[in-house]
């Protein structure tokens, strides 16, 4: 659990050691690994799981329909079976979703605003697709016709496989590339950052996280925000609430954030009005 959700939990009482008591597991990424994980953390009958993105909330789904389950930041929830709909969640889920999958044309139109001249771009896709990656896939290509520039998808079978994938965007006279709002790239974003330094592609990311490990740019969710919410639906359900009673909520605030550093390393220069629209620039 990530510490200012630990922080947030403070504030409303809860002390470690004291009134909680907090198990943490990683699953690196590896699918295979997660029945194993959430397998432990049932036999335990914590009161609660906290799970992060759409994978790992319905592996958790299938594990038990007893404990309540909080996922943070899923994609699609209800597209991809993780709830029956947001305002009536059913069963033992709630939490946050994004919608940072809808948000591809945005981020295609602030690459193109800092990079006029692109003229295709590569789409990383994590293999197999969910529900969620196929349609944020289409919004860009969508957006990609309106501003002239060609999409071009290129598949990631697994870490191993992306130095790769980018290998295959460099051949193919690829300039500039992003990423599917995907957990599994996420997991993996030092990797990705430092393969697009590597072969100097600027490219515009889902979340802040990419940005600080040193990628250009990044436009999504805010990610304070939701760490308050999934604060709040933590010391509901443990002050009795049922998951099947809170709505799942969506974020409301997002952020543009420009790394300057990295630009620089590759070669980038970004316009003046595009850096005014920052909300965090790093020098």
């Amino acid at each position: 659990m990530e510490a200012a959700m630990r922080r947030g939990l403070r504030d409303l009482g809860y002390v470690e050691g004291q009134n909680l008591v907090i198990e943490s597991r990683s699953f690196g990424g590896e699918a295979d690994g997660l029945p194993g994980i959430i397998g432990e953390l049932v036999r335990m009958k914590v009161d609660a799981i906290i799970v992060g993105g759409t994978q790992v909330a319905l592996a958790a789904k299938k594990a038990t329909q007893r404990i309540p389950i909080i996922f943070a930041i899923a994609d699609n929830p209800v597209e991809s079976g993780v709830v029956t709909s947001l305002a009536r969640p059913g069963g033992n889920l709630t939490g946050v979703t994004d919608i940072a999958g809808e948000l591809g044309g945005k981020r295609i139109e602030l690459l193109k605003e800092s990079i006029p001249k692109i003229s295709r771009l590569a789409v990383l896709s994590w293999k197999p697709d969910g529900p969620g990656n196929v349609a944020e896939l289409h919004e860009i290509e969508s957006a990609g016709r309106v501003l002239g520039v060609d999409v071009h998808p290129v598949e990631v079978s697994g870490p191993d496989a992306l130095a790769n994938s980018f290998s295959a965007m460099t051949k193919a006279g690829v300039r500039v590339f992003m990423g599917l709002t995907d957990t599994r790239f996420a997991v993996n974003r030092q990797r990705v950052v430092d393969l697009a330094a590597k072969h100097r592609l600027p490219a515009i990311y889902p979340e802040r996280l990419f940005v600080e490990a040193g990628g250009l740019m990044s436009y999504g969710t805010n990610r304070a925000e939701w760490r308050r919410r999934v604060v709040y639906f933590i010391d509901r359900i443990l002050k009795g609430s049922k998951p099947a009673d809170l709505p799942v909520e969506q974020p409301m605030k997002f952020e543009f954030v420009i790394n300057l550093k990295t630009a620089k390393q590759i070669g980038v220069t970004i316009p003046p009005n595009v850096l005014a629209r920052a909300d965090r620039v790093i020098r």
